[in-house]
């Protein structure tokens, strides 16, 4: 899914709809009917919102977060691509998209042209997966650094508070609090 940059196609937001975004975050298998009475409003209203933000791309899905550390990928890394000029940036996106352990991929400003964010189960599969980035017709040089440890993961819901018109830390502003 290509996403909006700058400010283009902004979707308004209000305080209800904030309240919701962060309950379906925190609670995605809360239910419609359960979010309507928690937020003291109609079902049809929750999911008319539901709805419109999901058809407008303020949700992209419903699906469970996964955690590559879980499933065994324990090393996560930044690498820079520098690609060959001619032939631009989509196609590489497209074979580096082949790629199971290649899970973000942005076309960047600055000394290279793409970074992306992979995992691999240790260090020595670090190198195979690298190995295997650099092999993608288009890409001529890759940099790359591993990730010590997350300090901040990530994470949209302060965006969904500053843009619905929240403030405060979770938890405020939310009227009763959840059973």
């Amino acid at each position: 899914m290509t996403r909006t940059t700058a400010g283009e196609g902004a979707v308004p937001i209000d305080e209800l709809d904030g309240r919701l975004i962060e309950m379906f975050a925190a609670e995605p298998r809360v239910g419609v009917l359960e979010a309507s009475r928690r937020l003291g409003v109609a079902r049809g209203t929750v999911q008319a919102r539901l709805d419109r933000l999901s058809r407008e791309g303020v949700i992209a899905g419903f699906g469970p977060e996964i955690d590559p550390a879980a499933l065994g990928y324990g090393v996560t890394a930044f690498v820079t691509l520098q690609l060959r000029q001619a032939g631009g940036h989509d196609p590489v996106a497209r074979r580096l998209a082949q790629v199971p352990e290649v899970i973000e991929a942005h076309t960047i400003t600055g000394p290279g042209d793409m970074l992306c964010r992979i995992v691999a189960r240790s260090n020595t599969d670090l190198q195979r997966v690298i190995d295997v980035l650099v092999d993608v017709a288009g890409v001529e040089r890759a940099s790359s650094v591993i990730s010590l440890a997350t300090q901040i993961p990530y994470r949209t819901l302060p965006l969904v508070r500053e843009a619905s018109g929240r403030t405060g830390a979770p938890g405020q502003n939310d009227g009763p609090p959840p059973r």
